[in-house]
């Protein structure tokens, strides 16, 4: 009995010894895979999570106390309204004129009070809208926080968050839990830099302002709210080394709860956009020319992200041209996040309800050929004539893109004609405006197979091929018949376009496809 258990004993004694030796090895290499280090190197090379590059619309949301005057020269930047005050001879005047001479920037937090704000009924709104993500300002660069940060109001040495002051609430908690209830990604914007907080003002304590404030406050809002994506901000005074950048991305890519889904944007220090990050940002530019990276525009209805009571209709960009900018953003790789300003009292301005409202009827029609799509051979089809310049810049790039649209050349100068999105073999064509009896399409390559619809119309059209060109049929509809307005999608199954003049030989030279074909 005896020799019998010590037998066993040595033969589980040798198994336990082997599978230490085989298991022990692999935890550091496993643990050593995982983490991110904290230099630029290393954190360039994370994938993006690919729910950004599908999701393609999302909804901006700058809100703060600035929403209490709500006014800037039209033109400008209504959230910038503090930074203004005594420097901006009109910004003075108006707030003299109107606050009187003792009444400080701080003095409005206590009327910004949120009384009709719902956020279950904004994020219906972004639903409806067609929106896939949502990200409002945490905190803009007047410090004041939409959560109950203690940093803030200690920095300040007053009641300085939206729990203590104001509202007395949880803006930032209500919109989250509202937004993932209706099924969107939550993401919040965030300032680096606060123009009057006591360390920032100091040039010789800016190293305690971002160790003592930036960073734990960072780290707060990301560990209470979990974002899917962080817009930073307000960078340009320091390089990323001394915003210890790299080492706080480090810890959100390892540590932080959000460090499997959340991306984050190229604003991280004075030297890092359209350098590092995980996707590059435009402002109230043209995005960037084509997809070899992640890229976002980000822009206001009007011309301001907060709201500018000062703004005309004539400010603010028709339902039209949002469609529009959308899809040919989309057809050069990139996304749109579209700002509102909501005022004080928590409500959204109806001119924006509408232009939210008019994106999401023509997503529920169009919708197919923007999410989840690529750029395909090229972003758009011109018509003949001389084709404007475009620049591409980080910042205020000019960008009238009804100057450069339509079905036909606008004074000898060519317009786009049709914005090209792919999915796979299917290539969607996005007409800005209606092609009328025949819609042309140059350099497309589309075999026996292919099938032409029309998004939001039943059936199949006919087409003929005319060697590289596909000549579409187009349905004669009456003046209410339309599926939408503003753009309409052709949908070509098993089909691509190469880069222009540069297409494959067809399979068929011409041939003909008919939803009824002719019998003999």
């Amino acid at each position: 009995m005896s020799t019998f258990f010590h037998k066993h004993m040595r033969t589980l004694s040798l198994l336990s010894a082997i599978i230490s030796a085989v298991i022990i090895p692999l935890a550091p290499v496993a643990q050593a895979a995982a983490p991110y280090d904290a230099n630029w190197a290393s954190l360039d090379k994370r994938p993006l999570p690919g729910w950004f590059q599908d999701a393609k619309f999302g909804i901006f949301i700058h809100w703060g106390p600035y929403s209490v005057p709500a006014w800037a020269k039209r033109g400008t930047y209504a959230e910038s309204y503090w930074n203004r005050l005594g420097k901006d001879a009109a910004a003075t005047a108006f707030h003299k004129k109107n606050y009187g001479e003792n009444f400080s920037y701080m003095d409005f937090a206590p009327r910004f009070t949120a009384e009709l704000f719902d956020a279950k009924e904004w994020a219906a709104l972004f639903k409806r809208a067609g929106a896939r993500y949502v990200v409002p300002t945490s905190k803009h660069h007047d410090g004041f926080a939409l959560w109950p940060s203690e940093h803030a109001s200690s920095a300040y040495g007053r009641p300085w968050n939206a729990v203590e002051t104001g509202p007395k609430r949880d803006l930032l908690g209500e919109l989250a839990a509202a937004t993932r209830a209706q099924g969107l990604k939550f993401g919040f914007y965030i300032s680096l830099h606060e123009w009057f907080h006591p360390l920032w003002k100091d040039p010789k304590a800016r190293k305690r302002f971002v160790n003592e404030h930036y960073i734990p406050q960072f780290k707060d809002v990301v560990t209470r709210y979990q974002p899917s994506l962080i817009f930073g901000d307000g960078e340009w005074d320091m390089p990323s080394k001394d915003w210890k950048s790299e080492e706080l991305l480090a810890w959100l890519y390892n540590e932080s709860p959000s460090k499997e889904d959340v991306v984050v944007n190229d604003r991280w220090g004075k030297e890092t956009r359209h350098r590092h990050g995980g996707y590059y940002t435009t402002e109230y530019g043209a995005g960037l020319q084509d997809g070899a990276h992640a890229w976002e525009e980000n822009r206001g209805i009007a011309y301001s992200f907060g709201l500018n009571r000062a703004e005309r209709i004539g400010d603010y960009k028709t339902s039209r041209e949002l469609v529009l900018v959308l899809a040919d953003l989309v057809s050069r790789g990139g996304n749109l996040l579209l700002n509102i300003g909501p005022a004080a009292d928590g409500t959204i301005p109806p001119i924006m309800e509408e232009r939210l409202l008019d994106i999401g009827a023509w997503l529920d029609v169009n919708g197919e050929a923007i999410y989840g799509t690529r750029p395909a051979g090229r972003p758009c089809q011109w018509t003949e004539g001389k084709r404007p310049k475009q620049q591409y810049s980080h910042y205020k790039a000019k960008y009238n893109l009804l100057d450069t649209v339509g079905q036909k050349p606008k004074g000898g100068n060519a317009v786009k004609q049709v914005f090209y999105t792919q999915k796979g073999s299917t290539l969607y064509a996005i007409c800005a405006g209606w092609p009328e009896a025949q819609l042309i399409l140059r350099d497309v390559d589309a075999g026996d197979s292919a099938t032409v619809t029309l998004l939001g119309s039943p059936g199949e059209l006919s087409y003929t091929r005319d060697g590289a060109a596909l000549k579409i049929k187009t349905p004669a509809f009456g003046p209410d018949d339309a599926p939408c307005k503003y753009a309409y999608t052709f949908k070509i199954t098993n089909a691509h376009i190469a880069p222009e003049g540069k297409t494959g030989t067809p399979k068929q030279n011409s041939g003909i496809r008919q939803d009824n074909p002719p019998t003999n």
